[in-house]
């Protein structure tokens, strides 16, 4: 399936460091990024679908690095079915699990949980809600689990492991945890602050340095922040990617966005949402998160989104997070909602208004075009122009 987009007022790349790509167009074909920018007109000859983007924005597709999944579209703390398609209307293509903490009857023992990684990752991959690509799996460390564990686990093609939920005495009983983890070639990530739902143990700045772990989740609190002075110590000291959420403490994640730029590691700032937890299931959780960031500190939107989307993907080792040709196509147009006092998608952002998602596409295909169930009306939709696809895209009105 070949799609083209045109009329592109701005194209965000997803890549902090030249954070706005030139040209007005984009071009997909089998699921990837073909041509960003700039193609000829006879490219729209063969095209399926093309989309008139009547100058909206165009950014990467959101990438949540921290949401509770258990199996299929349910989050079964909140008995909460459906969240995953929501999120997708908020702007969220992918979403990595954060540990299928939350599966009732949560096994604690070495096979239990080997187990339940296992069979969480071959699910998820069988399945997209609503076109969202959902990379599942993420298993917990456990005392008892081995070098040989850990091999046999990668075999499966678990490539995630979360500390912070086991059953160890202390947080540093981790340290050999993660670096086993870490020789079977996964990614590592550990809670960070105060004890959550489930009574986890709290880690500290002194354990994410003992543990040097491949990010240290909700580094502004899941919802409790780690104590101020642990903040420089863990940036200067570890090497861990810091993830602020939006289930934590606004505070704090500032301060890590000061504290990255003071020393020049901004590939290391990431956002995630750690929900549905207490603070409930948030469909835009992500963009407001964005939103905050950058409404509240010295950075453009085009910044901030390069944290949820390029940053992320270059941490997680994805193809996606990035406007450029070979990545996967996972793109959003997006849109100054209607009636807000900005009339683009980023000064928008920057005022601290959420915006309204026009279009999304996962995988090269349309997930909807015109206006989000879960986002603002926007100031202008999309036209689709060109329709060979079994697919109808009849843009709703405007609300007055």
């Amino acid at each position: 399936m070949k799609i083209a987009i045109v009329n592109i007022g701005t194209i965000v790349s997803g890549d902090w460091r030249a954070p706005i790509a030139p040209g007005d167009r984009i071009l997909m074909e089998d699921g990837l990024l073909t041509k960003v920018g700039q193609f000829d007109k006879a490219e729209l000859e063969g095209c399926d679908l093309v989309v008139d983007a009547k100058g909206v924005t165009a950014c990467p597709g959101l990438i949540d690095s921290h949401v509770h999944i258990a199996f299929g579209d349910y989050a079964p703390r909140f008995a909460t079915t459906g969240f995953l398609k929501d999120y997708l209307y908020g702007g969220t293509t992918t979403a990595i699990s954060a540990s299928e903490v939350h599966v009732p009857g949560r096994p604690s023992d070495v096979e239990g949980v080997k187990a339940l990684a296992v069979a969480a990752k071959k699910c998820w991959d069988n399945v997209r809600p609503a076109g969202m690509r959902v990379y599942g799996g993420n298993v917990l460390l456990e005392p008892g689990l081995t070098d040989e564990d850990f091999q046999e686990l990668a075999g499966h093609g678990i490539w995630l492991a979360k500390a912070g939920f086991g059953s160890v005495k202390t947080p540093f009983d981790y340290v050999p945890l993660i670096q086993a983890a870490k020789r079977a070639g996964m990614i590592t990530n550990v809670h960070t602050g105060g004890a959550s739902l489930s009574l986890a143990n709290s880690i500290y700045g002194e354990h994410i340095v003992a543990m040097q772990p491949d990010v240290a989740f909700h580094i502004n609190g899941g919802p409790i922040a780690i104590p101020d002075q642990d903040f420089e110590l863990i940036v200067r000291d570890s090497s861990a990617a810091l993830q602020v959420c939006q289930a934590g403490n606004l505070r704090t994640a500032l301060k890590t966005l000061d504290l990255v730029t003071s020393y020049n590691c901004f590939d290391r700032f990431i956002i995630g949402t750690d929900t549905p937890t207490g603070i409930g299931t948030m469909p835009e959780g992500m963009i407001k998160t964005v939103v905050e960031m950058c409404a509240l500190s010295d950075y453009s939107a085009e910044h901030m989104i390069a944290a949820a989307t390029g940053n992320v993907g270059k941490i997680y080792r994805l193809n996606c997070g990035f406007l450029r040709e070979g990545c996967d196509a996972d793109l959003l147009l997006i849109d100054a909602a209607f009636g807000a006092s900005k009339s683009t998608a980023l000064e928008s952002m920057k005022n601290g208004d959420v915006v309204a998602d026009v279009a999304c596409f996962t995988a090269g295909i349309a997930r909807y075009i015109g206006r989000s169930r879960c986002t603002p009306p926007p100031m202008r939709i999309p036209e689709v122009v060109v329709n060979r696809i079994p697919s109808v895209f009849e843009p709703p009105g405007l609300l007055h």
